[in-house]
């Protein structure tokens, strides 16, 4: 642009002055007002919903559009977008994904046709090959054109609804996500029937608690939501399944996440060597169905754990619940959201029956001036007027009579209406039928003005008919859990090997030629010990330095506290020789620590580290000197505590040490390893949370049996996966004797069996094949008893008290076990009679400490009804 240009465009010269003068115009203060004015457009008028209807402009005015075009048919989207954009005025697409995005919520919008996959991430055809309608719902709980405020259209050629009179919190129902200019929203879905159970729970003055629930399932980990307000957070995680040892299923996913994504994901940290798979098929089709299938030396326990932990199968959604209120945003949370809509339903379905109760006064009075106009033939008054001034006056003049029978004055425009009355309609009046008229307007009146007078339960009843009407199908599909921190580096795959160079000081993954140390991960740590007592831990890298003198390296496990280290150390300062036993748990990377006391001279004499605790015996030689009475000297390394890192340890000897030597190998002094099981998260643990199962060493196993009859045999590992339905979980003890009751489906009988649980490979039934047979009751005492009542026509019949020992002896496993009874069977209780003090002690964990928490022997009734229809209660 030329400088005479500039001057045209950005300055003004003054009119009649010779001389050249020009004034500078600023529009700063212009960019200022219209960044605001767009700003304030995007987050009113596209991307956050208002609390009234829960609805962004755009969805808003699809639905309108609906509601204008609905004839109960079916229309094609591609209408419904061209109609829509009379009132939106934005482009077609995003009116089209809109709509799509409406639809698969399975909500407001009746679908016909390919609208996509909201698992697989598949699109919806085109707007031409779709159809749509508004669903019952919608059309009962959104619209109401009399309680609606209109305002017109951005062209003026149409009205459109301010907000839709939506009696239901549809905003938290359906959920929302927006990113305006310098504000977002993202609100996630509740679940239909516990948003009116919570609503109801409002009304009544109760507290409540509502929880996100997905389309997709999957389980989820509430604790930090934090009732959707900013800052809280809500983990979710696939659900996956072992189908045999080594094949997972996937069958549900987190919000957000389709099996595309998900799978992609998985391949990726695979090709970062993070997991190590087989192969992966994906299946899924109306459900999910993801196999994954693992190489024979990973373990599916921690391949769950570490999908969770370095793939989509676990994600992190932050809420952010903001609103348009009023005509400014607002950020909330989704209590004040259901108070607000509950509130604002309370509020439509009273102004629904005061405009009612308007409508029935008006159709009264009307009704009633017919209906004097008519029997006292009123009308005739009219014969003899020649205009229309006369006539309104002659109607007038009749009607005054009885106008105290009226609730309100008689207007000209009631007038107008009698003249507007036919002759046929006069000839043909029926007095029985008018007053029956009557008398219905008066009744529902009545009604009205009871249901207004008690307008809160009113509503109530309200929400419990929407939900008896439209609840059914919509249970929740998010399983509610609680869940455990899963630590990347304890189950990613170690893909890497470790080697070191001791003469140039070298550590690292590239350094194939040089000593082998162990194999790990890029995202393992290594510990390094040196001969002057300096320690430290670094990140695995390709090649890093560390220094000469190493003393050990290994790949470091945070939080091992069994891991132990035994020290025979010289001080440099004193002179004397330390002796020490300790445990590095958890230190700073990078940065060096001294298991010595730190003074120049200092260096380790004696150095082994004790996987399990081990503690070995010394021989140690002293260097010849006068008078010395013991020239050699034995340490136990079992008679130390172990303490912390930081600990000085006791002193081995004050004279100087020629050499140490192994005298004695070493057995773990740190005894069993406890075990609890954390009922919350279904994982075992080794920090006391939940129910002590006792001290494990070496082989021992752990006994699961499930409520469906089913039973495993498992390692104590701490990453084993377990189902949710556990009945009892405790150590196995091969010895023990159990009695079960059960419903067997091949017989319809009921059978009593006595048995061992023997080692099996996964899951398996003890209580027969067919799915359909049931278990009632199972018990680990010796005296067990079962009570069996009688039912049907056998009702009358007297309870049997059934010993379990004395009725049957024990069997194998797969023995089906003994009949009960050929009676018709109500009920069966467990009746465990108390032991004797020998007998208790052998029922009871071989624990050291009491166990307030230890599982009492549980058990399930069978209630079966006169027509033989059983149901399973938990007791």
């Amino acid at each position: 642009m030329s400088e005479k240009d500039f001057n045209k465009e950005e300055l003004s010269k003054p009119e009649n002055t010779e001389k050249q003068e020009y004034k500078v115009k600023y529009i700063s203060g212009m960019y200022k007002n219209w960044f605001l004015d767009y700003a304030s457009y995007v987050i009113l008028e596209r991307a956050v919903p208002h609390v009234s209807d829960g609805l962004k402009p755009v969805q808003r005015r699809i639905l309108h559009s609906m509601k204008r075009m609905d004839d109960g048919r079916y229309n094609k989207v591609a209408n419904i977008i061209g109609h829509t954009m009379q009132f939106h005025p934005h482009g077609d697409a995003s009116i089209g994904d809109a709509l799509v995005q409406l639809g698969q919520k399975d909500l407001l919008i009746d679908m016909q046709g390919n609208w996509g996959n909201v698992l697989t991430g598949d699109r919806a055809a085109a707007p031409r090959y779709i159809e749509a309608r508004l669903s019952k719902f919608a059309l009962e709980i959104v619209f109401n054109h009399k309680t609606t405020k209109w305002r017109p259209s951005y062209d003026g050629r149409n009205k459109e609804p301010v907000h839709l009179p939506v009696k239901f919190p549809l905003l938290l129902a359906q959920g929302v996500e927006g990113i305006a200019v310098g504000l977002a929203s993202k609100i996630m879905p509740h679940n239909f029937n516990e948003l009116i159970d919570a609503s109801i729970n409002i009304l009544k003055g109760k507290d409540f608690t509502i929880l996100p629930d997905f389309l997709t399932g999957g389980l989820a980990d509430f604790s930090e939501y934090n009732d959707g307000r900013r800052g809280g957070r809500v983990k979710i995680r696939a659900k996956i399944t072992k189908r045999d040892s080594k094949t997972l299923v996937i069958t549900e996913l987190p919000f957000g996440k389709t099996t595309v994504t998900l799978i992609e994901s998985i391949v990726y940290a695979n090709d970062k060597g993070k997991i190590k798979i087989k192969k992966i098929e994906d299946n899924t089709s109306d459900k999910v169905e993801i196999l994954i299938h693992l190489p024979s030396d990973v373990s599916s326990d921690k391949m769950i754990d570490a999908l969770y932990a370095v793939t989509d199968c676990e994600i992190s959604v932050s809420p952010n619940t903001t609103v348009i209120l009023g005509d400014k945003p607002k950020f909330t949370d989704v209590k004040e959201i259901l108070r607000f809509s509950t509130d604002n339903t309370l509020n439509l379905l009273k102004e629904e029956l005061q405009i009612r109760l308007h409508e029935l006064d008006d159709s009264w009075h009307s009704a009633s001036l017919e209906k004097i106009f008519i029997e006292n033939r009123i009308y005739l008054t009219i014969e003899n007027c020649e205009t229309w001034e006369c006539v309104i006056k002659s109607i007038d003049k009749g009607l005054k009579p009885f106008v105290k029978k009226l609730k309100r004055p008689v207007t000209e425009e009631d007038i107008v209406h009698l003249t507007e009355i036919k002759i046929k309609r006069i000839s043909k009046y029926d007095a029985f039928k008018a007053d029956n008229y009557l008398k219905s307007i008066v009744d529902e009146t009545e009604e009205i003005k009871q249901k207004l007078a008690h307008i809160v339960d009113y509503t109530i009843d309200w929400f419990k008919n929407i939900k008896k009407k439209y609840g059914k199908g919509k249970e929740r599909r998010t399983e509610i859990r609680s869940f455990e921190e899963i630590t990347a580096r304890k189950v990613v795959v170690r893909n890497k090997k470790l080697y070191v160079n001791y003469e140039d000081g070298f550590a690292g993954t590239s350094l194939k030629q040089d000593t082998f140390i162990d194999e790990c991960s890029d995202i393992d740590l290594v510990i390094l010990f040196k001969k002057d007592g300096t320690y430290f831990v670094k990140q695995v890298e390709d090649r890093f330095y560390i220094g000469k003198d190493i003393q050990h390296i290994a790949v470091w496990k945070k939080d091992d506290e069994r891991t132990i280290y035994n020290v025979i150390y010289y001080d440099g300062g004193s002179g004397n020789y330390f002796m020490k036993r300790f445990f590095v748990k958890g230190i700073i990377k990078d940065k060096e620590y001294n298991l010595t006391k730190g003074t120049p001279g200092s260096k380790i004499m004696w150095f082994t580290v004790n996987p399990n605790g081990e503690a070995e015996t010394v021989k140690i030689t002293h260097r010849p000197r006068k008078r010395l009475k013991n020239k050699t000297i034995e340490i136990d390394f079992s008679e130390l505590a172990v303490k912390g890192r930081n600990s000085m340890g006791n002193i081995a000897t004050k004279y100087g040490i020629q050499k140490i030597i192994l005298k004695e190998e070493g057995v773990s002094t740190l005894g069993g390893r406890k075990i609890w099981f954390d009922i919350e998260v279904l994982r075992l643990n080794a920090e006391g949370r939940g129910e002590l199962l006792g001290e494990f060493i070496a082989d021992d196993k752990i006994l699961v049996i499930y409520k469906n009859g089913k039973f495993q045999i498992t390692s104590y590992d701490l990453s084993t996966h377990f189902e949710t339905d556990i009945l009892k979980i405790e150590k196995f003890k091969s010895e023990k004797v159990w009695s079960a009751v059960f419903f067997d489906a091949d017989k319809k009988f009921y059978y009593l069996k006595r048995f061992k649980f023997e080692s099996s490979n996964g899951l398996t039934s003890f209580i027969g094949e067919n799915p359909e047979s049931e278990l009632v009751a199972v018990s680990d005492s010796p005296k067990a008893q079962f009570e069996t009542e009688f039912g049907g026509k056998h009702k009358d019949r007297k309870n049997e008290l059934i010993d379990a020992e004395e009725f049957i002896s024990e069997k194998s496993i797969k023995a089906r076990g003994k009949r009960l009874s050929t009676f018709t069977v109500k009920k069966i209780n467990l009746i465990e009679p108390e032991l004797s003090e020998t007998e208790e002690e052998e029922n009871t964990p071989d624990s050291s400490e009491n166990n307030k928490n230890q599982n009492k022997p549980k058990f399930e009734v069978i209630k079966t009804d006169k027509d033989g229809n059983r149901t399973l209660f938990d007791l």
